[in-house]
């Protein structure tokens, strides 16, 4: 296998990729939906412009094909539509032997062995690159049960790829034993629910790892022993806050309710109250009248 040239190392590099090499292939890993530049490149630097180069994924499937000017959608066919409208070459990079592809737009689907092929060349050259495609999460934690003894915790990681590791570990780092992992795929993206039983008192965190990325995220928990583990930490706080908040609200309005209904009643009153010394004064005066008119008779 050729090396890459220095310059087209450093224009994938600003794509934001990584040039690990495994088994001394080189591997290139992008983001989903990034751009990446694939390098393929003539040591002798020859003119290529009226040749022939071939890229190929996996051996079959045909990802771009040049010759004398003509490549897919431009007077060949043949592409395998997974690639259709997504791949291009640099055209006034020909002359200097490069036959780098770019992919716009990558999916996980596009992970996978690359290979260049000049088939006309004597003798012919191959070039090899692996491309992974990735996909990282952040995982999520909760606690699913508790008694006095023990808590059960666990962890669930979505759409994630390539297939990642999931540990748990406690505060000092000790990776937990656990339950077997529950894991699903779908189109090279991976799900994963991972649960562990602890017994103790400490911050625990969930732990994915992507060596292919380079890629690792946690999420913590903080688990209380002898007592439930607070909503903050089960991710349950805001069903909880908000029937607290509707049970007081209730609460102040029947006591607004009850303290009206007092003050009301004691208005009334103190209304009532002058009106009967009122009447009782009438009627006192009248008792006195008609016993002046009696002594007058």
């Amino acid at each position: 296998m050729k090396p890459v040239p220095q310059v087209f190392l450093c224009l994938v590099t600003l794509c934001g990729l990584t040039f690990p090499h495994i088994n001394g292939e080189v591997v290139i890993t992008v983001k989903e939906g990034s751009d990446v530049v694939i390098p393929c490149s003539l040591s002798s630097k020859e003119n290529i412009e009226s040749k022939l180069f071939d890229w190929k994924k996996d051996g079959d499937k045909e990802v771009f094909m040049y010759e004398g000017g003509l490549t897919y959608g431009n007077g060949r066919t043949g592409q395998d539509k997974q690639f259709v409208d997504r791949v291009s070459h640099f055209q006034d990079e020909l002359k200097n032997g490069n036959a780098s592809i770019k992919i716009s737009k990558t999916k996980v689907s596009d992970s996978g062995n690359y290979t260049c092929i000049f088939p006309h060349l004597q003798p012919s050259q191959t070039f090899s690159i692996q491309l992974v495609v990735g996909v990282s999460t952040k995982p999520s934690v909760m606690a699913l049960n508790q008694t006095k003894d023990w808590t059960l915790l666990r962890c669930v990681v979505r759409g994630a790829s390539p297939k990642p590791k999931v540990e748990w570990k406690d505060d000092s780092g000790d990776t937990l034993h656990a339950k077997e992992p529950k894991v699903t795929e779908s189109r090279g993206k991976y799900d994963i629910i991972l649960e562990a039983t602890v017994t103790k008192t400490g911050i625990y965190r969930c732990v994915v790892t992507q060596e292919q990325i380079g890629r690792q995220g946690h999420n913590t928990i903080t688990v209380y022993c002898g007592a439930k583990p607070s909503c903050r930490d089960s991710g349950s706080c805001t069903g909880w806050m908000v029937s607290t908040w509707i049970f007081l609200l209730l609460l102040l309005g029947l006591l607004s309710l009850i303290a009206g209904y007092f003050f009301r009643r004691k208005v009334l009153k103190r209304r009532r109250s002058p009106t009967v010394n009122q009447q009782q004064n009438e009627e006192s005066e009248g008792i006195q009248v008609e016993q002046l008119l009696s002594n007058g008779r």
